[in-house]
């Protein structure tokens, strides 16, 4: 059973040290800072509220300048990116199913970077008393 285990592991660490291959050849100009950069975005714990907490994260190795250069004048292969990405196997479950994850919580989010068009809108809930105001579209 362990070594079931081990070799899903072994296979998506393969999986994802070529996508990471892939994805660093599609930075044409100044890849090594945008590559950084983006490990020091997904790394970052919580929200990113400033590009400085990014230049000392530990996954961004280089000086602030360069995560600076790379943004300024880094550039990516839309084309080549977006042919990595669709090259991907989706995730399935053992019975061969899609596996996808999807935030389907009614929490209301005040401070959710929201579309123009978007307001608060009236829904009709179930029982007494349960109707509130929504963000969404009328």
């Amino acid at each position: 059973m362990s070594l079931l285990h081990d070799a899903v592991r072994v296979e998506s660490l393969t999986v994802l040290s070529r996508f990471r291959t892939d994805f660093y050849d599609c930075l044409t100009a100044r890849p090594d800072a945008l590559f950084e950069l983006t490990d020091a975005v997904l790394c970052t714990d919580g929200p990113v509220r400033s590009l400085v907490e990014l230049a000392l994260a530990p996954e961004h190795r280089r000086g602030h300048g360069s995560l600076y250069g790379g943004l300024n004048q880094g550039r990516i292969d839309v084309g080549r990116l977006r042919r990595a990405l669709a090259g991907l196997r989706l995730p399935k479950a053992a019975d061969g199913r899609l596996v996808l994850a999807v935030d389907v919580s009614p929490w209301l989010r005040p401070d959710a970077a929201t579309v123009q068009d978007r307001s608060f809108c009236h829904t009709y809930g179930r029982g007494e008393a349960k109707h509130q105001m929504m963000p969404g579209w009328p």
